[in-house]
């Protein structure tokens, strides 16, 4: 069973967009992902909606690890939760990108291991910013399934090497601004 079946079964998959075999034995997943849970709402146990979640999110796991985790953060104070709640999961050497509403700069936070890259975005896709950050284009996805283009994007992720400045959790903690997320639509 995969990291992504398990979540699944607990609820923190929300929105689902998809989940599917990706190739081998990895699985990928695109939607949302519960980062605080909502409180239980009556005595079977059924939940409130979230109180947070990770927008956005693109995950790629093999077994129980996951290889690859990428999502839009509101606030940069999401990130103590988010890694209390997945960074178990985290296989050695995962690639994981959080673009994030409220960051004051790119920065890399390494912690056991992992280096988790953060980047500011304040409006954008996760994905499309993933496949820039990489430089691949529509024509090297042409033909795969949903699961094979997130483990496409998993690949070429694996060369790149994050030129943006180190910082320990806390000093990128503190490391925000005031902004919103910027949202367009029917006036």
């Amino acid at each position: 069973m995969s990291v992504l079946d398990s979540y699944e079964q607990q609820g923190l998959l929300f929105n689902v967009n998809f989940k599917e075999k990706a190739g081998g034995d990895m699985v990928a997943y695109r939607g949302e992902l519960v980062i605080k849970e909502g409180e239980v709402a009556d005595t079977q146990g059924r939940r409130k909606p979230p109180v947070a979640v990770m927008r956005h999110t693109v995950m790629l796991a093999e077994g129980d690890k996951l290889k690859l985790m990428a999502g839009a953060l509101d606030q940069l104070d999401l990130l103590p939760a988010i890694l209390e709640k997945y960074q178990a999961d985290l296989a050695p050497g995962a690639q994981v990108y959080f673009y994030t509403v409220n960051a004051a700069k790119p920065m890399v936070v390494t912690l056991e291991g992992v280096n988790v890259v953060v980047v500011p975005m304040i409006e954008g896709v996760v994905w499309n910013e993933l496949a820039d950050l990489t430089g691949l284009e529509k024509a090297d996805f042409k033909g795969q399934s949903s699961g094979e283009k997130v483990t496409t994007l998993y690949k070429a992720l694996t060369s790149e090497t994050p030129k943006h400045e180190a910082l320990a959790l806390d000093a990128a903690l503190a490391c925000t601004v005031a902004t919103k997320r910027e949202t367009r639509g029917a006036v």
